[in-house]
């Protein structure tokens, strides 16, 4: 087996007598979505914070493509191939797709102070942003505001964004959330498909979605990983459908 492309040591990390994160440790291999479920208050955010640098924790360590990753900022973090998507979108509405996709292109080179109008007229960044468009299906939206995008176009489009920085790894943050039935089974699919770009960290609560993805699922409850499987093994476990399935069951 090939080493894990990240692999999480023992995190931990409390707010006064809160522990929000509890000795977690999980890893992500190559080709592989690997799922963390829990419920609302589990911790999800909390650890997705300190793997990818924006939240530093009381002790443990985060390693990323055989580096120890653990003092660099998100920044760095992202330069080496850590591309993340974010729950709440971050981008800018009322730029075009290509801007959007140019700005994150940009930000892959370390050099975000320069004038938007000549980024604009650089091939270099043009050919990386239009790339990664045709990866994600946008390629014929570039010239649309992104505020007119449906809500998973958006999220489409946060990976394109993602791909500008030639991720080693995607982790990505509810990518389902807000999309109907139809948006749902597009965004399986194409998620399905991205991971033989980079695997996938997927924090997400569509179980359906989980359960078709995913090739391995972590369940975070109270700060603490009670159990680590395959959808089979999930689904059948007592613990984890008394701390969470069940609850989902019965929604």
């Amino acid at each position: 087996m090939t080493d894990p492309i990240l692999e999480v040591r023992e995190i931990t990390k409390s707010f006064g007598g809160l522990k929000a994160s509890n000795t977690i440790s999980l890893d992500l291999r190559s080709g592989e979505i690997h799922a963390l479920i829990g419920p609302n208050g589990a911790g999800k955010s909390t650890l997705i914070k300190q793997i990818t640098g924006s939240l530093k924790p009381d002790s443990g360590s985060v390693h990323f493509n055989g580096q120890d990753v653990s003092h660099l900022s998100t920044a760095a973090r992202a330069q080496l191939g850590m591309g993340r998507t974010f729950q709440i979108s971050s981008l800018a509405m009322d730029y075009t797709v290509l801007q959007n996709a140019v700005l994150g292109a940009l930000g892959h080179r370390g050099n975000i102070f320069r004038f938007f109008n000549n980024v604009m007229k650089d091939t270099g960044l043009l050919a990386t942003a239009e790339n990664a468009l045709e990866q994600v299906g946008l390629q014929d939206f570039r010239a649309i505001r992104t505020a007119d995008l449906s809500h998973g176009q958006r999220r489409q489009l946060e990976v394109a964004i993602a791909l500008t920085l030639e991720p080693k790894a995607f982790l990505m943050d509810e990518p389902m959330a807000g999309l109907g039935a139809d948006g749902s089974r597009h965004m399986i699919g194409f998620l399905n498909s991205l991971r033989q770009k980079a695997p996938i960290l997927l924090v997400e609560h569509d179980m359906d979605a989980v359960f078709a993805l995913a090739d391995r699922i972590s369940v975070l409850v109270y700060g603490e990983i009670i159990a680590t499987g395959d959808a089979a093994e999930i689904r059948s476990n007592p613990q984890v459908r008394e701390a969470y399935l069940g609850e989902e069951d019965a929604a």
